[in-house]
């Protein structure tokens, strides 16, 4: 017995010792699945050019993704991990700031999870894959509805001929010459700028530099490099408009893009040290966001009849264009805008193959009112975003309609929404 007792208490202390010097695996944490998602962002990136649209982390992940990125099966398996691992936090010990972490984490790695399904083969219909991607299901309204719009359009612009024949005869009275689209550019940027800083704070040292450049499917893009730094290019590859100053001004630059990226960097990779922002997926909900408040943020900074004025005084001269023809081209591009969910329809149908690339491109003429060069370049955007095109309308009047429930600051209210995880479930 006395044997026994000293045997059994040897091997107790043995299984003590080897307990003590085996190490503790740590707990997990959002830090270490930020840190995982950054990892299987940028090898999704290796994956699929485009994907990762910015990325300003250390370098060194970077080069550990492009040097062994894992192939797609293993990294849909990484992001099923990566679900399971944030499924099994515990709440409790979370508070309310960590809980919308989380949740901006798990709509990230599921959005990851859809396109990597993408790429794999899986074939999605234009709502599913929406809904997918970004967080929010479109609705798909048939053309014919938005006809009637088309009729008040028609009475605006009187003639003979196809109506968008008729309009895009009409907007060839406001394209601005090449030789002064720099300096109309950069005042319209300016303007937005100046209208912006004077109701945000804006991070010290934010600059961007602007940038002409050909052969692309959109019109216009922000490159965010980091450091509150950003490069914007313009698309000359079709005439551009005097509206569209503007509109890149404001979309890609103040209070937009850049100012968004600017302040997410600030907000949550210097401050707070949260590494899940220093890289931004194209196809994530962070595109919603980040499109809806770059078209709000154009009428945000010129409310009323501001913009109108402004381009009256400054850009039309500057164009060399008559400001005296301004308010009839206000009346019809807030018709115009109107028509902006009908591409999502024919985007449905053309990407199901229900539609041939012909009919597109007649129903967009027709619904976007352009000439067929413009139409073939929405397409070609259709053809490389797909289902991306929901974040420009649909994200704009979600996050205006959020941010007017809010109350009357407008500016602080966006300020908060540019700087904060909020996600587009949160503006329902």
């Amino acid at each position: 017995m006395r044997v026994s007792t000293i045997a059994a208490l040897t091997a107790a202390v043995a299984l003590l010792a080897a307990c003590a010097a085996t190490p503790k695996t740590a707990p997990d944490s959002l830090d270490a699945v930020a840190r995982d998602y950054v990892a299987l962002t940028l090898e999704i990136g290796e994956r699929e050019p485009g994907y990762v649209d910015a990325y300003y982390g250390p370098a060194e992940w970077a080069e550990a993704a492009k040097a062994h990125p894992r192939v797609l099966p293993q990294l849909a398996e990484g992001a099923a991990g990566l679900s399971r691992r944030l499924d099994a936090l515990p709440t409790a010990e979370l508070d309310a700031e960590s809980r919308q972490r989380r949740a901006y984490l798990t709509a990230h790695v599921s959005a990851a999870s859809a396109r990597l399904r993408m790429l794999g083969g899986e074939k999605m219909g234009f709502a599913d894959e929406a809904e997918a991607q970004f967080g929010v299901r479109p609705e798909l309204r048939p053309l014919s509805s938005y006809d009637p719009v088309l009729a008040r359009i028609d009475a605006l612009i009187p003639g003979e001929g196809p109506l968008a024949d008729r309009v895009a005869a009409f907007r060839a009275r406001y394209v601005i010459p090449k030789d002064r689209l720099e300096p109309v550019m950069r005042a319209a940027i300016n303007e937005c700028k100046a209208r912006t800083e004077r109701r945000m704070t804006l991070p010290a040292h934010e600059t961007f530099t602007l940038e002409f450049v050909n052969d692309k499917p959109w019109s216009g893009y922000n490159w965010y490099k980091g450091n509150a730094f950003s490069l914007i290019q313009v698309n000359t590859d079709l005439p551009i408009y005097i509206d569209r100053a503007v509109d890149l001004g404001c979309h890609e630059g103040y209070p937009g893009h850049h100012v968004y990226n600017a302040l997410l960097e600030q907000t949550f990779v210097k401050q707070k040290g949260w590494v899940e922002m220093s890289v931004y997926p194209l196809f994530s909900p962070m595109s919603f966001i980040a499109e809806g408040s770059a078209n709000y943020g154009i009428d945000l900074a010129f409310r009323g009849h501001e913009r109108t004025d402004f381009e009256k005084r400054v850009l039309y001269p500057l164009a060399g264009l008559d400001p005296a023809t301004a308010e009839a081209q206000t009346q019809l591009l807030a018709l115009t805008r109107e028509l902006g969910r009908a591409e999502y329809t024919v985007a449905d149908a053309y990407l199901a193959g229900r539609i041939d690339r012909e009919t597109a491109l007649d129903q967009l003429q027709k619904y976007n009112l352009v000439a067929r060069d413009r139409a073939a370049q929405r397409l070609s955007f259709i053809d490389t975003y797909r289902s991306y095109i929901i974040n420009y309308g649909l994200g704009r009047d979600m996050v205006q309609a959020w941010v007017e429930r809010q109350g009357p600051d407008h500016w602080a209210t966006t300020e908060g929404l540019l700087a904060s995880q909020t996600l587009p479930v949160d503006l329902d």
